[in-house]
């Protein structure tokens, strides 16, 4: 077995809506049936019982089939919530595609490589320790998955449809799109100031700032010596509390203080974090009040680590056995933290008359800790129905005194069902970014739902973060209709992101260049707080190589499927493979949103059922059968009527004149006719107003600055020049047709081929252009993708054979060379189209020879 090519598909993809890893299987004849390898199932369910089935008979199970099976089991054993898998035979003998769901992609190339290492030990090569595997995925999972915390606000925002993206590995996520996203660090969100932050971080100004709100805080100062903390101390009265100045999580704390030599280990200890300061201790029970914008929200009361007598097990056996605990952890990913054996509970047994290896009597209660941070391996009980409405007054009047959107509030009280002044209480610290996990999961007590809280104090209700999305795609006028979507959007008034295979376009400005219509631009443009839409030219090679850059679009517009579009090509071999790749984006529509399908093209109408929304079609016909149905059905449909571009939904009917439409040159060019009925649909889709439509509409010239490539029309002197970057016989066919509409006393056609097309589908380019131009100027371009030399251009040459128009033809090196030929050839009244390769090099190369004196052989000859 050989594992050729493995990737990561982190988006909807062909396969699923899983994120997933998909790896390429080549199996050689023995290896295609596990049947034909004895004894291979029984090591392999001996090395891993937890197997599970095939879900096939025996002997249609090969090696990929285990690999798919064994690396969606080892994640579901190591605590993974994954359910979907799938091996596929492709077009090659023996080479499979294997897709296997992953929750963190991390782990999931991880466990593909182990479930191939477990192939490898049932077949003798080697050995395989499960449980080493499975604890290495456990390890890895609990590394890269958010924590409880963020985890809580992302699983809320994901139950209310808004969309996230994780921005780094840790705990940096945004929710929502372009100029609706919103964005959290762990439980911090983007409206809080660093200032606010770094107030809270500073506990003497913080208390400064909230004593002077009339919240109740101990008193208390910074102390630079030991002396002065003594000093301290001694003026406002023992037991004290010594904290760093800066610290978070309890660390360096020390409570309760009655001696001098307490409090120089506390100053010691509190030194190492930051500067120490110096409280008046208060007695009562430490608590916790988690606030959200101006509304309390949780509250839960910290006791601190420890453990119970048993009169058998010494102290240091009670903490190994609590810490068995499998809600305990080392860090943050679990509800609750293992117990710390330190120096610190050293020094707390010791004020106990007790040691590590002391055996407490029966029933004794053993403080490991002063301090009840969660982190510290305390216990949390929630107490948020008991919570004095004065005392959630305090807390929300502490957060918003220091500007903490959230806000965790430690109020040490003896209880919370009494004002704080009642019972000399207060509130001790402000914590910016606070923990959840107390509240999410307590120890005791029902959790809260705080993630939600978040949510929406982020979110107000019925918004979900989204812009308008529309994905375009299909073989041909997907680039000429992706740009007319993002001008009706801008007449519209919105700052548009768009992506095509010219770039990446924000606002009218081009901030990318070359082939933009993948996932990662698409991305990139959702994360731009200066777009208020994004229009997604969506690629073949984008989808297979990584899925979709979104989970969802408002808007999918399919312009038709033909032959000869990178077929072959990644397992894509027919015109039906095709079409179920370019559908992942109608299957991946809004609910509310729409699928805007061409109706004449029986590929596109098939994608009709797997939509999630409603349809729009599309057709000039207005009699087509799918159309007509689907109008009898008072549905969407758009259609050319009367040199008018139409639509209608039931009775109700919207007309706009083709003469308006400058890209349609008076609906003479059909493909653009099409390509504009497309775009007026997507529009239509997402709730343009249709003044803006034909605004619009009435205001996309179709030149090299609007529509790079896609028949840009210019005057050479008297001659009809159109440049295009049509590159498959379905392109040819519609310029063709598009041409013939044009006047031109002679016509010429400048032409190359892509070394990545099938060689019929090469030689059908020119055998369609052989029908329609008096001469063909064949060229080959500097990137032959794999071809040798001349390859291309004899296979051109061979669809011209027998050509029914064609007289003459010329083979050039260079594509510049070649445009230039064809100008030297032109005469007033002529027409040239020239079918470009550099696109906007030679629009320039173009441009510049339109405003020049005409070439000449002769010039041409120096060259």
């Amino acid at each position: 077995m050989d594992i050729s090519r493995i990737r990561a598909l982190r988006g909807p993809n062909l396969w699923s809506r899983h994120t997933a890893v998909e790896a390429i299987v080549s199996c050689p004849p023995p290896e295609r049936a596990i049947t034909e390898l004895p004894g291979f199932e029984d090591r392999l369910r001996a090395l891993f019982p937890n197997l599970g089935s095939f879900r096939r008979a025996p002997e249609q199970v090969s090696l990929a089939h285990v690999l798919e099976a064994a690396t969606l089991a080892l994640q579901a054993q190591a605590g993974c919530p994954v359910s979907f898998s799938r091996t596929t035979q492709t077009v090659e003998e023996g080479t499979y595609q294997v897709v296997v769901e992953y929750s963190e992609e991390q782990v999931g190339r991880k466990a593909l490589a182990a479930a191939e290492a477990l192939i490898q030990a049932a077949q003798g090569q080697g050995g395989f320790d499960l449980a080493a595997t499975l604890a290495d995925l456990r390890e890895t999972d609990e590394d890269v998955r958010l924590g409880p915390s963020t985890g809580s606000i992302v699983n809320a925002a994901v139950a209310r449809g808004i969309p996230f993206r994780r921005l780094t590995t840790g705990s940096l996520v945004q929710f929502g799109w372009g100029s609706k996203a919103r964005r959290i660090w762990a439980a911090e969100v983007d409206s809080t100031s660093a200032v606010s932050e770094s107030i809270a971080q500073d506990k003497d100004l913080c208390k400064t700032l909230l004593a002077a709100a009339g919240v109740p805080v101990p008193v208390g100062r910074p102390a630079a010596t030991m002396d002065e903390a003594w000093a301290v101390a001694q003026e406002i009265g023992l037991p004290v509390v010594v904290k760093p100045q800066d610290g978070n999580q309890g660390k360096g704390v020390t409570v309760n203080i009655t001696t001098r030599e307490q409090l120089e280990g506390a100053f010691k200890a509190a030194e190492e974090i930051g500067p120490p300061m110096v409280e008046k201790f208060l007695p009562g029970s430490d608590f916790r009040l988690l606030v959200v914008g101006n509304r309390l929200v949780a509250a839960a009361r910290r006791d601190p680590p420890l453990v119970i007598g048993d009169g058998v097990q010494t102290v240091r056996q009670l903490v190994e056995e609590v810490n068995r605990d499998p809600r305990r952890g080392d860090g943050h990913a679990t509800s609750l933290t293992k117990i710390r054996f330190d120096d610190i509970a050293v020094a707390r047994l010791a004020l106990q008359d007790l040691t590590p290896d002391s055996v407490p009597e029966k029933g004794r209660r053993v403080i490991l800790r002063n301090n009840a941070n969660l982190s510290t391996g305390g216990t949390a009980t929630d107490v948020t129905d008991d919570v004095h409405p004065d005392v959630a007054a305090r807390a929300v009047a502490a957060a918003q005194m220091i500007g903490l959107d959230i806000c965790g509030v430690d109020v040490v009280c003896e209880n919370v069902i009494r004002p704080l002044e009642e019972q000399s209480g207060g509130i001790v610290e402000v914590n910016a970014a606070p923990g959840l996990r107390m509240h999410l999961s307590p120890s005791f007590g029902k959790g809260r739902a705080v993630g939600e809280a978040i949510t929406n104090h982020l979110f107000a209700p019925g918004e979900n973060g989204r812009i308008p999305v529309v994905a375009v795609t299909g073989t041909n006028g997907k680039t000429t209709t992706t740009r007319l979507i993002a001008h009706l959007f801008a007449a519209s008034g919105l700052r548009v992101g768009m992506t095509n295979t010219d770039g990446v376009h924000v606002n009218g400005r081009q901030i990318d260049s070359g082939d933009c219509s993948g996932p990662r631009s698409a991305r990139n443009v959702l994360m731009n707080p200066d777009v208020d839409a994004a229009v997604f030219e969506t690629a073949r090679g984008g989808i297979l190589r990584e899925g979709l850059g979104y989970d969802r679009c408002q808007v999918a517009v399919v312009t038709n499927i033909g032959a000869g579009d990178h077929l072959g090509l990644n397992y894509i071999t027919t015109v039906e493979d095709l079409a179920v790749l370019k559908r992942v984006i109608v299957q991946n529509v809004a609910p509310d949103g729409y699928a805007v399908l061409n109706a004449t093209d029986a590929h596109c109408v098939s994608m009709a059922h797997t939509c999630p929304g409603d349809i729009i079609y599309f057709a000039s016909d207005r009699h087509h059968p799918v159309l007509a149905t689907h109008r009898a059905q008072g549905k969407r449909c758009v259609f050319v009527e009367n040199g008018h571009l139409v639509a209608c939904e039931g009775s109700w009917r919207e007309n706009i004149p083709l003469a308006d439409i400058p890209l349609t040159r008076g609906g003479l060019i059909s493909f653009q006719v099409e390509n504009a009925m497309a775009a007026v649909a997507a529009g239509w889709g997402v709730g343009l107003g249709w003044d803006a439509i034909r605004a619009g509409l009435s205001s996309f010239v179709n030149d090299a600055d609007n529509a790079p490539g896609r028949f840009n029309v210019m005057d050479y002197h008297g001659a009809t020049l159109i440049a295009d970057y049509g590159h498959n016989p379905d392109a040819m066919r519609a310029l063709v047709q598009a041409v013939s509409a044009l006047p031109g006393a002679r016509r010429s056609v400048v032409i190359s081929g892509a070394g990545d097309r099938r060689d019929e589908d090469i030689r059908e380019q020119t055998q369609i252009l052989g029908a329609a131009f008096d001469e063909v100027v064949l060229y080959q371009d500097a990137c032959q993708r794999g071809r040798e030399d001349g390859e291309v251009l004899a296979l051109l040459r061979q669809g011209l054979e027998g050509a029914p128009r064609t007289r003459e033809v010329l083979e050039i090196r260079g594509e510049f060379v070649a445009i230039d030929t064809a100008l030297s050839r032109l005469n007033p009244g002529d027409l040239c189209l020239v079918l470009v390769d550099q696109v906007e090099e030679a629009l320039a190369h173009l441009a510049r020879r339109c405003t020049q004196a005409p070439v000449t052989a002769t010039t041409i000859g120096s060259l």
